[in-house]
């Protein structure tokens, strides 16, 4: 469910882009917001009390923390508060850049709960291991893409302009 949102949500950005919305006007802009949005719902999903049985909640998340992780409903919460700030950062584009690589961090920071779910079975918030570590490389190489760390950046902004050098017909009074 949430690589469609991912991808839902970042085509849809993308189409406003195409429509003029300057803002979305690169797919490296639009899919750091479709992982924002992403990162909404899933961070949401924290907050909602154990006895809400149509989505994960609280309890279920809480599961999935691995034993040896201490104070595990604070540690929910916790991840639900980073998602969230990522989320913000991510929409930034001058907190843009660090948003990303803390949010690729902490996506390998919580790859240890979602195996422990997947191996604890829990299919309320688990995905089987096979799906959810490529989702979960998925979801830093796009943290990191978004953030501009590779790909070709050139494209997504205009060309300096160099107003040392003057064209050789301007410049030499002629």
């Amino acid at each position: 469910m949430t690589v469609i949102v991912l991808l839902v949500a970042t085509v849809a950005f993308r189409l406003l882009g195409l429509l003029g919305v300057s803002r979305f006007d690169t797919w490296r802009v639009s899919a750091a917001h479709g992982l924002a949005v992403m990162l909404v719902m899933t961070a949401s999903a924290h907050f909602v009390p154990g006895d809400v049985t149509f989505m994960p909640n609280y309890d279920d998340m809480v599961a999935m923390v691995p034993s040896f992780v201490p104070f595990p409903g604070l540690m929910v919460y916790l991840s639900a508060v980073l998602e969230l700030a990522g989320a913000a950062g991510l929409v930034l584009e001058r907190t843009r850049r660090p948003a990303g690589i803390c949010l690729a961090l902490l996506f390998v920071a919580l790859l240890p709960a979602n195996v422990n779910a997947a191996e604890l079975g829990l299919e309320d918030v688990g995905s089987p291991l096979w799906q959810r570590v490529p989702e979960q490389i998925l979801y830093i190489a796009i943290a990191l893409w978004g953030a501009g760390l590779f790909g070709r950046r050139s494209a997504d902004r205009p060309a300096a302009v160099d107003h040392e050098r003057v064209p050789s017909d301007q410049g030499s009074g002629r």
